[in-house]
């Protein structure tokens, strides 16, 4: 079957993903060949973009307009919650354990969403909350997933709390084995009983979009159990990275699942 030609909106969205992603702002001509339509096509498209702000055009170079930098990270998220919960609820069904959803900020992770099963009510879901790489394996994921030159910022609240950072116990050991394995896992720091396991999900090349980490009793984090959960986390993770991914894509509906509004449950 001959592939539909495209409309106005595909080169509207073709030319301000182009400008997004370029790592400097591009000119007319490099736009015009990247996204492989002629340059007076290509002119006229972004002269609209740029009247409406999707597109900022300085000198002969072209940069991402307001009406992007007016897409809140708060939006995104919301958008990445809806996506997630599905896989959240399943990925706690299988594993009978908390499974939560995790963004990098400045200098941690944050809590977006969770789904927390009955038994385990007595630990914290932390949604909101931000988490120090040093205390938990969401951030301990997302960090080592990280260009080791962006993770400074990361490794301050360790030293400020006094944590080592060198040695087979330092928290760069634990980022290492966490890039090199693709899991980081947390086992009972502080003296609390609880463990957590996690994965990043980078639907492109950079910085990961998210983490997902089960969380439960650390007696329950046996070596054969922890095998399992790696199974489940992976199989997960690699469900969000395809529903993020995936062309067209819309937030799945799950019977199952629970209203991110009311929280977990």
């Amino acid at each position: 079957m001959p592939e539909a030609p495209r409309t106005a909106v595909d080169k509207a969205l073709d030319l301000v993903e182009a400008v997004a992603r370029a790592p400097h702002p591009p000119r007319l001509t490099d736009l015009a060949e990247e996204v492989g339509l002629h340059r007076a096509t290509a002119y006229r498209v972004l002269l609209d973009l740029v009247r409406r702000g999707w597109v900022l055009r300085a000198g002969d170079r072209y940069l991402p307009g307001t009406a992007v930098l007016q897409l809140s990270s708060s939006a995104a998220r919301n958008s990445l919650t809806a996506i997630a919960r599905p896989v959240l609820t399943e990925l706690s069904a299988r594993t009978g354990m908390m499974a939560n959803l995790q963004v990098l900020e400045d200098d941690r992770s944050r809590v977006i969403d969770a789904v927390r099963p009955e038994r385990l009510a007595m630990i914290t879901d932390l949604i909101g909350e931000g988490l120090p790489v040093h205390r938990f394996a969401g951030p301990l994921a997302l960090v080592a997933a990280l260009d080791p030159a962006a993770r400074a910022p990361y490794l301050r609240p360790a030293e400020a709390a006094g944590h080592p950072l060198q040695g087979p116990d330092g928290l760069l050991a634990d980022i290492e084995r966490a890039e090199r394995t693709g899991f980081a896992v947390e086992h009972g720091r502080n003296e609390q009983p609880v463990a957590s396991l996690g994965r990043v999900v980078s639907p492109t090349s950079g910085a990961p979009v998210c983490a997902l980490t089960v969380v439960g009793l650390d007696a329950e984090f046996t070596p054969t159990r922890l095998l399992e959960l790696r199974e489940h986390l992976r199989e997960a993770t690699d469900t969000l990275r395809r529903l993020l991914t995936a062309p067209g894509a819309s937030a799945p509906s799950s019977s199952s699942s629970s209203d991110p509004a009311n929280g977990p449950t």
